[in-house]
């Protein structure tokens, strides 16, 4: 039986995206190698369970990832989804390199490279690109994707592209995502653009986005979705493991030990860390949408199930007492 849609949070430009996002970056085979099965299952088993918002890019998979989502989705109704997108590294041919195995983290051939492109022309092509490889008509967003070193061009050319793009239809809502908040800041401050996506910077471990970005956010109308919300593994297991990842290095002695005493007060309550690290971003009225990577049809069912753990008001009013976590519905 297949579950209601999960609730639903507006952008300024009518699209509904459910809190909960399935992240497809595992279908491009990060880090390891992902079937077409597992990610035609996982998205059959996020439309079972009420996801409707999936995000993808080029960059994931050097473009395997969009063809993998577009073919789960094929035979869905288009109107039913959210779909998002990025720009900003467009896939060239490289032949010469087609017997090596990409070097950013993803485990297929390196037929094809990236290419940093924020002019009209390269978000022309990319989005084109990328419409083909999903097999649709239209994105429902259009991310700038990870500009850190390139402001002055994703600024403003690549900005101007994208409305151009949403004016004609062919992209519905534009924004950046990036790990950081303060260039994430700018482009709300700054430019015309509808929703950010903001990762690992408003999290159980690092709400350094609330000093910013939020609160600028929520004051334009701008939507705010909230990724890597596990900070890259560390929150991702009731226990911490002294081994774990934070934010892509080894987690520092003081990080794992805040994570460990945010675990207690969680078992306190009768609830997991992974389920408060969930849940925590949607405190927020900025935030849209919390978005995770689901790599099979077990990820989803799991991921979903932590969203919707009943979570005490005692648990988030005591992390915001102690330090360890202020209550962004309490600390605005």
């Amino acid at each position: 039986m297949t579950a209601p849609i999960l609730p639903t949070r507006p952008l300024r430009t009518g699209q509904q995206l459910t809190e909960l996002g399935l992240g497809a970056a595992q279908f491009g085979n990060l880090f390891r190698e992902t079937t077409d099965e597992e990610a035609e299952l996982a998205v059959s088993a996020a439309l079972e369970e009420g996801i409707r918002y999936l995000d993808t890019a080029p960059h994931y998979g050097l473009g395997l990832s969009e063809q993998r989502l577009g073919r789960a989705l094929a035979s869905v109704d288009r109107d039913r989804i959210v779909l998002s997108s990025k720009v900003g590294r467009l896939l060239v041919d490289s032949p010469e390199t087609a017997d090596l195995q990409d070097d950013d983290g993803f485990v297929v051939p390196a037929a094809r490279r990236r290419v940093w492109d924020f002019s009209r022309d390269g978000i022309h092509r990319s989005v084109e690109a990328s419409l083909r490889r999903v097999g649709t008509d239209h994105l429902d967003i259009a991310y700038l994707h990870d500009p850190d070193d390139h402001w002055e061009a994703a600024s403003t050319t690549g900005v101007a592209a994208l409305v151009e793009l949403r004016e004609q239809g062919v992209v519905r809502a534009i924004g950046a995502g990036m790990n950081q908040s303060a260039m994430l800041t700018r482009f709300v401050e700054q430019t015309d653009v509808d929703v950010v996506m903001v990762a690992g910077r408003f999290t159980l471990l690092d709400q350094s986005a609330a000093d910013d970005l939020l609160p600028l956010a929520e004051s334009r109308g701008v939507g705010v979705v909230a990724a890597a919300v596990y900070n890259s593994g560390l929150l991702s297991s009731p226990a911490v493991d002294a081994g774990a990842k934070f934010d892509y290095g080894q987690a520092p002695a003081d990080v794992i030990e805040r994570a460990r005493r945010i675990a207690e007060v969680c078992t306190r309550h009768g609830v997991e860390l992974p389920e408060a690290a969930v849940q925590y971003p949607l405190r927020h009225p900025a935030v849209t949408s919390v978005v995770t990577g689901m790599r099979t049809a077990d990820h989803v069912t799991s991921t979903v199930a932590r969203y919707r753990a009943d979570i005490p008001a005692d648990l988030w009013r005591e992390l915001h007492e102690t330090g360890l976590a202020p209550d962004p519905a309490r600390a605005r």
